[in-house]
């Protein structure tokens, strides 16, 4: 029997490769590992013959720069059919289309997502968790579907040794579109030079054990035998072609940076005098929510993006962020996380691992507290982050991360739009309204359940710029309100419910509204 090759072929000749009806695996966190150059050249085609068509899109984290790149490239009315992703919103091209109806649309949790290829490369036809139960995604409530012509359930709900467990029905890839650093002459596809591998090896053997196609984008041929076998991640047995990239403007390590030796590198931070940056509404916030870390429990953390991008500042500004070590959910440990379109990146990582493999580590309870952003929440405690009327933003890893770690730290403004601020060392004022509630009585989508939570005991904060709330049994508590702010006027008149108040409420801690540093100290 002869041995399995590999063709190398330009973008354009992949292409054409891919036929009408396909259900295409897509490799990518934002604009890391994403093969830009073959989706380019897709659309291309597309728009040139119309082929292909009907497409299905299939992928885990969300891909794209909210503007062209990425995924944006197949968001044409016809071009596209089904598409099932983690995230949605750094791609606005998608969002007319499954607002018109013009597509099914399907948001499922990024790491079930990331581990549904898993099951989709072991032939298993349905992936068990316990992940979205009780929000969106539930089959009691949406079952992640979008729109209305979106109609087949691919979730369902079902007990096991009286445990209930969502079961995802898993997507068998026909193509899989993916991105490396260097093929050899077999097609062992080498990550050297990338800063995340993601679940690029579960899409291709998905693929490849489904009878499909795997494209793999590289920069450069290499003679057989000459990489490095450790830093293969996708073998040539699971490759079938290959494109090496002619723009390398299409092959950039993220959308933002060409190529940073850091995000790939050992190393330690040089230790540097840091600047205090400006006291904002978003710092007051951070600052409050970094409070709640306790160095002898809290070990693990997960930042998301946002102000919970301002926490790991803050606790830089304090020297305190060496009591803790980071991730970020693609599959990073240690280093100092990034943002922008380098989220997802660290500088001088500890450890790299394959997302489904961190998905697996958060949903066993990895994570000892985690920040995220909030943009509504209700009188139950539920958090909206994913849907707002014909806007899709996406769970992304959110439903994953806030339903497995222990302690939970939401984050947010306690209005939006046109809101303002005095701000000084005795406190905060109000001086323009928000123009949005954002605490209001019932949240547009379950991204977060508040009953999910109680019932598994996790310790549950919303932490605004004006005041902080509890999550307990009898319901969402204020425990605290900023130095400057009235309770009536401030915040209950600017919420759709009325809370429960502590009986011991009291003033958040004054060092928050420092111009200097606060003097947060865990020794």
């Amino acid at each position: 029997m002869s041995e399995k090759q590999v063709t190398f072929l330009t973008a354009d000749e992949a292409a054409l490769l891919i036929e009408d009806g396909s259900m295409l695996a897509v490799g990518g966190f934002i604009g890391t590992g994403v093969a830009e150059e073959i989706h380019q050249a897709v659309e291309k085609r597309f728009l040139e013959t119309s082929h292909p068509e009907n497409l299905g899109l299939v992928y885990a984290a969300g891909i794209g720069d909210r503007g062209a790149r990425g995924l944006n490239h197949y968001g044409h009315e016809g071009l596209v059919k089904r598409i099932i992703g983690g995230h949605w919103g750094l791609v606005p091209s998608f969002q007319p289309l499954v607002e018109n109806n013009l597509v099914e649309g399907y948001n499922f949790p990024q790491g079930v997502m990331s581990q549904m290829f898993r099951d989709a490369a072991a032939k298993r036809n349905w992936h068990l968790s316990k992940i979205g139960l009780d929000t969106f995604v539930d089959p009691d409530v949406d079952g992640g579907k979008l729109n209305d012509a979106t109609t087949e359930e691919l979730v369902k709900k079902m007990t096991i040794e009286d445990e209930t467990f969502l079961a995802y029905k898993t997507i068998y890839p026909d193509v899989a579109i993916l991105k490396g650093t260097y093929a050899d002459e077999k097609g062992n596809i080498s990550f050297g030079d990338e800063p995340l591998v993601l679940e690029a090896i579960s899409m291709a053997m998905a693929t490849s054990n489904n009878g499909g196609k795997v494209i793999v984008q590289v920069k450069e041929k290499c003679p057989a035998g000459t990489l490095d076998p450790k830093s293969i991640v996708i073998p040539g047995v699971c490759v079938d072609y290959v494109v090496v990239a002619t723009d390398m403007t299409n092959h950039q390590q993220t959308f933002d940076t060409m190529y940073n030796e850091q995000f790939v590198s050992a190393g330690i931070m040089e230790q540097t005098e840091t600047t205090i940056s400006p006291l904002t509404a978003k710092k007051i916030i951070a600052r409050r929510a970094a409070m709640f870390l306790n160095p002898e429990t809290d070990h693990v953390v997960n930042y998301g993006i946002g102000v919970p991008e301002v926490v790991a500042q803050v606790l830089s500004e304090e020297g305190q962020e060496a009591y803790f070590t980071p991730t970020v959910e693609p599959g990073i440990f240690g280093g100092t996380p990034q943002g922008g379109l380098d989220f997802g990146c660290c500088v001088y990582p500890e450890a790299i691992i394959q997302q489904g493999d961190m998905f697996q580590f958060y949903n066993g309870g990895g994570i000892d507290a985690a920040f995220l952003g909030m943009a509504e929440t209700d009188q139950f405690g539920n958090v909206n982050v994913s849907k707002f009327g014909p806007k899709i933003a996406g769970a992304g890893g959110f439903i994953d991360i806030t339903q497995t770690a222990k302690k939970v730290i939401f984050t947010g403004t306690f209005t939006a739009k046109g809101v303002t601020y005095g701000i000084d060392s005795t406190g905060i004022t109000i001086e323009t309204e928000g123009s949005k509630q954002k605490l209001v009585d019932k949240v547009e989508h379950i991204t977060f359940s508040g009953a999910f939570a109680t019932r598994h005991q996790q310790e549950i904060y919303y932490v605004t710029e004006r005041a902080v709330f509890k999550l307990e049994e009898a319901g969402l508590t204020l425990i605290e309100i900023a130095p400057g702010i009235d309770l009536a006027t401030d915040i209950l008149a600017n919420m759709a419910f009325k809370p429960l108040i502590s009986e011991h409420l009291k003033l958040m801690d004054s060092s928050i509204f420092s111009e200097n540093k606060m003097n947060l100290n865990f020794n």
